[in-house]
């Protein structure tokens, strides 16, 4: 995939990196840790700037969050209460739980979105609740760009700092990747436990 997203860069420069990034902001699998060491990397190699790689490589960022954004805008709790009517049961799934995970982040998610956007897999999915709860959408894309920018300029630099020399830097960020992914995995069976004893109390 390496090979890909260098071509890619090399034939349309900024309009390639923000392509990559938007494709991995709606498609997670397409990893954006390799998009933007390799855009650090180009920039002392095909002319392209700092700057201009973290502007081309943000704006992608964005519009991808925002296209997520939306489609949680229109699936709403509200919609979903017909998936939880139907499917509850087998879920462990009130309406209820949904009003309160909406209000959770009523109250937290613009901490959330800022956070979720320097974690893997969760930076782009957690556009999806933002639109779900109605946030509003000049503070979603505030901390959107904010934690987006943070995220984007640390690898870029990395990248062009390391160069060629990336295995060791993509192998630090594999290892973080994978403690995020068994972190969510732990605190998804978490949940799913609490959901089952708190059913049994009652």
């Amino acid at each position: 995939m390496e090979a890909w997203i260098t071509a890619v860069m090399e034939d349309y420069g900024y309009a390639g990196i923000f392509f990559l990034i938007l494709l991995e902001n709606i498609f997670p699998p397409v990893p954006s840790e390799v998009v933007l060491t390799v855009g650090g990397f180009m920039t002392t190699t095909a002319g392209l700037s700092i700057t201009g790689v973290v502007a081309a490589s943000t704006a992608g960022s964005v519009a991808g969050a925002v296209i997520l954004y939306y489609i949680g805008r229109w699936l709403s709790v509200e919609r979903l209460e017909g998936l939880v009517e139907k499917y509850g049961k087998w879920l462990r799934l009130k309406k209820a739980d949904l009003y309160k995970a909406d209000a959770w982040f009523d109250r937290y998610g613009v901490w959330a979105v800022f956070f979720g956007r320097l974690v893997p897999v969760v930076r782009s999915l957690i556009s999806v609740p933002a639109g779900m709860s109605g946030m509003n959408v000049k503070m979603f894309l505030l901390f959107t760009i904010a934690g987006t920018l943070i995220w984007n300029t640390i690898l870029v630099i990395v990248g062009a700092a390391v160069g060629e020399n990336r295995e060791e830097i993509m192998r630090q960020l594999d290892i973080y990747s994978n403690v995020v992914y068994v972190l969510l995995a732990i605190g998804a069976v978490a949940f799913v436990w609490y959901l089952i004893r708190r059913r049994h109390k009652k």
